[in-house]
């Protein structure tokens, strides 16, 4: 009786794992996406305009919050939030340059998400620069 009393228990601590994990994850459609962000640097009393960056990465219910992998970069999320279909999370990057540290808000509507990133960094000439990055994306197919 006990054994079946434990294991019982232990089937339904697992299903309500599981579901706090299926509540976790926003409404979004796993697959391919595309990614596109605009971004503008502040630095030293100058602003500046990046060129539009599009990449494609794989988006899951397990894995939602796009990020773009640069050579010679070590990224780590330090804390990722769901409200509904809004994403937000905290990062800290590791360069030769330095250390990056910013936060992230986008939105998903099934099929597309909007959103911004907001990166600190330390300028070579002393201080700290600042850049912002909008994004967006939109499901393209299946993961590839």
């Amino acid at each position: 009786m006990n054994k079946i009393l434990s294991l019982s228990i232990l089937i339904i601590m697992l299903f309500l794992i599981w579901a706090s994990f299926a509540a976790a994850a926003p409404d979004m459609k796993e697959g391919q996406w595309e990614v596109t962000i605009s971004s503008k640097m502040d630095m030293q009393g100058m602003s500046m305009a990046m060129p539009p960056v599009t990449y494609k990465q794989c988006l899951t219910k397990t894995d939602f919050v796009p990020n773009k992998k640069e050579p010679g970069q070590e990224c780590e999320k330090m804390s990722v939030n769901v409200s509904g279909n809004t994403v937000t999370w905290s990062i800290k990057c590791k360069s030769k340059e330095g250390i990056m540290t910013g936060s992230g808000k986008i939105t998903y509507k099934g099929n597309t998400y909007d959103g911004v990133m907001n990166m600190a960094f330390p300028n070579q000439g002393g201080g700290e620069g600042k850049m912002t990055s909008n994004m967006s994306g939109k499901w393209i197919g299946n993961c590839k």
